[in-house]
């Protein structure tokens, strides 16, 4: 804030004038700001007058404002010595440390001119004004109080008040007390109507607290002048994307672009095509949006803004290499850029590179202290990595007459950010109200969770289930291996091994069929919003049959938010002999549906989701027969470690009983985070 100090009108002036007219064009040309001839002048005045205190006085502030400060303190330290009590010279010689920067020193200077000289307008706006450069806003807001009852006409004063306000307000959005900055920016309109800053400022903490439409009532005053007006239309489009409409986005920063065309100013043309390249990116016009970051990149290479959009284009992409790198020549550029800090955590997150994240998060709140988004990235890392215990409930039944209960617990402690151990105890009980079998299933296992390489999981469990039916009772080993890989960008490849026990009703669990799963999940995603996936299964029984599974969905996002997915899945099963008295053994089994799935929020708090499917199935060379499932869950989190939802499903399609059958589950989970932060958290800060 050390521009409120050219604002303080020089006092010496209005004493000496007068009597110093020898020296009038030298004081103008202080007054106009052309300190440099102004040095020149008074230098060459005291060649000739080396004892005038005016002339001395002014030739330091000719020195100090063109830009030697510690020269000036020199110059006034020196007058000092034959004139220590004069005040003019000690306001000077303060002013001298807010030339330089320094507030510090600066701050007990003042505090004892004002001590000495309490009605001097000058003295006290100038301890106000320094307490203000130090951050002590609530401090300086008092003084500058006192100076405006000495002169309450004071335009210097009332400017001072101003960014006083405007930086108390600002480090309480920081803060997150937006009700306090908002008061603050608002009192800014009783002396400036208006005012361009506040006005901007006020616009962006209610982006900030995502109050849309406030901010876009604001952009809308904001626009007074054609230049303003393109300012305006930018934060306008930042706005829509807030509020999720981002065609309407891209509207505004389009109208922008093309008003700034008629406009010469550089940092305004360089927001403008900022920002419409971002619209671009949030409209998935991705190509059009790197052809043009392409072209900009000639016109403008290695400038951070437009590094920042091929980081942000590589982020909605999927490709974060590109991302890491943009940001790293960003914090080259400048090593306490916002943008560089922040950006570079989120894409080493990306990149599946924890540790670093954090620590990029950290820096970004060294550098911004409180900063919200820093913050709310670092409660992400956290949550993602706190251990926890989930508990799993449900009642199924289906039209076979089978009745189930079962309960799982599961313990997951993250041990660091790669490696993590799980304890899950499953309880399940199952009977057929028409026969009176009933069954009992008790599961344990342990698992190991270690990530190889960032994006390269190996996930291990290992554990005893323990089936009793009626008098009898066994015990057989699970056993859970995947390697879940991130091959290329927007790819993911799971393959496995699983042994497990059938344990879907009392009957099957009485035969002890043991079933090992060898599996291949495969998922690919695109940047036009098409993803296709596909799972293949080959299961050797202990019973000496085999299972071959094909189940592959091809599926588009027709909405963000919610997200809004539709799509295609069939489904193919053969086994290699067929046992239908005991179980459902087709020679070929084939369905083929069409599903929608929809997922988003109620409010802050609560999220849900929705997914249907309907299409036919056909069973060796049967007739196709009609195939209907869906599903719902409404989530709640009640604080910030403890969530719970609950859900149902149903479905018709053909299982491992049989074909033409219901079934419906109803249950409920919950999740505890067990401790405020990760085990592993106090070392990351170290």
């Amino acid at each position: 804030m050390n521009r409120y100090f050219l604002y303080l009108f020089f006092i010496l002036v209005t004493s000496f004038a007068s009597a110093q007219n020898s020296m009038q064009p030298g004081f103008e040309l202080l007054e106009n700001g052309n300190f440099e001839e102004a040095e020149y002048f008074f230098r060459t005045y005291l060649e000739s007058n080396p004892k005038n205190k005016t002339a001395q006085l002014c030739y330091g502030r000719a020195v100090g404002l063109s830009g030697e400060p510690k020269k000036a303190t020199l110059l006034f330290s020196k007058m000092l010595e034959n004139f220590p009590k004069d005040f003019e010279v000690r306001i000077n010689y303060n002013e001298s440390y807010l030339w330089a920067k320094d507030y510090t020193t600066a701050k007990p200077l003042y505090k004892a001119l004002v001590s000495d000289y309490p009605e001097n307008f000058g003295a006290v706006l100038g301890y106000a004004n320094t307490l203000s450069n130090l951050k002590e806003y609530e401090e300086a807001l008092i003084w500058v109080e006192k100076a405006l009852l000495l002169q309450p006409d004071s335009e210097n004063a009332k400017v001072s008040r101003k960014y006083m306000r405007l930086g108390y307000a600002n480090k309480f959005v920081n803060n997150q007390q937006y009700k306090k900055g908002e008061q603050l920016l608002k009192q800014i309109f009783n002396d400036f109507p208006e005012d361009k800053d506040a006005l901007l400022n006020l616009a962006n903490l209610y982006l900030i607290t995502k109050e849309v439409s406030s901010a876009k009532g604001i952009y809308k005053r904001y626009a007074t002048t054609p230049k303003d007006s393109i300012t305006a239309l930018n934060g306008l489009a930042l706005a829509e994307h807030i509020g999720e409409r981002d065609k309407e986005a891209l509207k505004q920063a389009t109208l922008a672009k093309s008003k700034v065309k008629k406009i010469e100013n550089t940092p305004l043309v360089e927001q403008t095509y900022d920002r419409y390249v971002q619209a671009l990116i949030w409209n998935q016009k991705f190509v059009k949006a790197r052809r043009l970051i392409d072209s900009l990149s000639l016109e403008n290479p290695n400038r951070n803004w437009i590094l920042a959009l091929k980081a942000t284009l590589g982020l909605y992409t999927g490709d974060a290499k590109t991302s890491v790198n943009s940001y790293s020549q960003i914090l080259a550029n400048d090593k306490n850029s916002f943008d560089g800090n922040l950006g570079i955590a989120n894409a080493l997150f990306a990149a599946d590179r924890i540790v670093p994240a954090y620590r990029a998060a950290f820096k970004t709140l060294e550098i911004y202290e409180n900063q919200k988004d820093a913050t709310g990235f670092i409660v992400k890392l956290n949550t993602i990595h706190t251990p926890t215990v989930e508990e799993h409930a449900a009642y199924t039944f289906d039209n076979g007459n089978n009745n189930a209960f079962f309960t799982n617990t599961t313990v997951d402690v993250p041990l660091s950010t790669k490696c993590r151990t799980t304890l899950s105890y499953l309880y399940r009980t199952t009977e057929n109200t028409v026969t009176g079998n009933k069954a009992n299933s008790h599961v344990l296992v342990a698992g190991l969770h270690y990530k190889l390489f960032p994006k390269v999981m190996f996930k291990s469990i290992l554990g005893l289930n323990n089936s009793q039916f009626m008098d009898d009772a066994y015990t057989q080993p699970v056993l859970d291996i995947k390697l879940a890989t991130q091959p290329f960008k927007m790819q993911n490849l799971e393959v496995g091994y699983q042994r497990e026990v059938q344990n879907f009703n009392a009957d099957l669990i009485e035969r002890e069929i043991v079933l090992n799963n060898y599996s291949l999940n495969y998922n690919l995603g695109t940047n036009f919003n098409l993803g296709w996936y596909t799972q293949l299964i080959h299961t050797q029984q202990s019973d000496a049959n085999s299972r071959n599974l094909l189940f592959t969905s091809l599926y588009y996002t027709l909405l963000k938010k919610p997200a809004l997915k539709m799509g295609v899945n069939y489904q193919y099963i053969t086994f290699a002999e067929q046992v239908p008295t005991i179980y459902f053994s087709p020679e070929k089994y084939q369905a083929l549906e069409i599903f929608a799935d929809v997922r988003g929020t109620i409010s802050e708090k609560t999220s849900y989701m929705a997914s249907t499917a309907t299409g036919i199935q056909q069973v060796e060379a049967d007739p196709n027969t009609t195939i209907f499932r869906a599903e719902a869950n409404v989530q709640h989190r009640f604080s910030k470690r403890f969530i719970t939802g609950i859900y149902g499903k149903y479905s018709n399609i053909a299982s491992a009983t049989a074909a033409g059958f219901e079934f419906t589950e109803l249950g409920i989970k919950l999740k505890w985070l067990l401790t405020k932060k990760p085990l592993f958290y106090d070392k990351l800060t170290k």
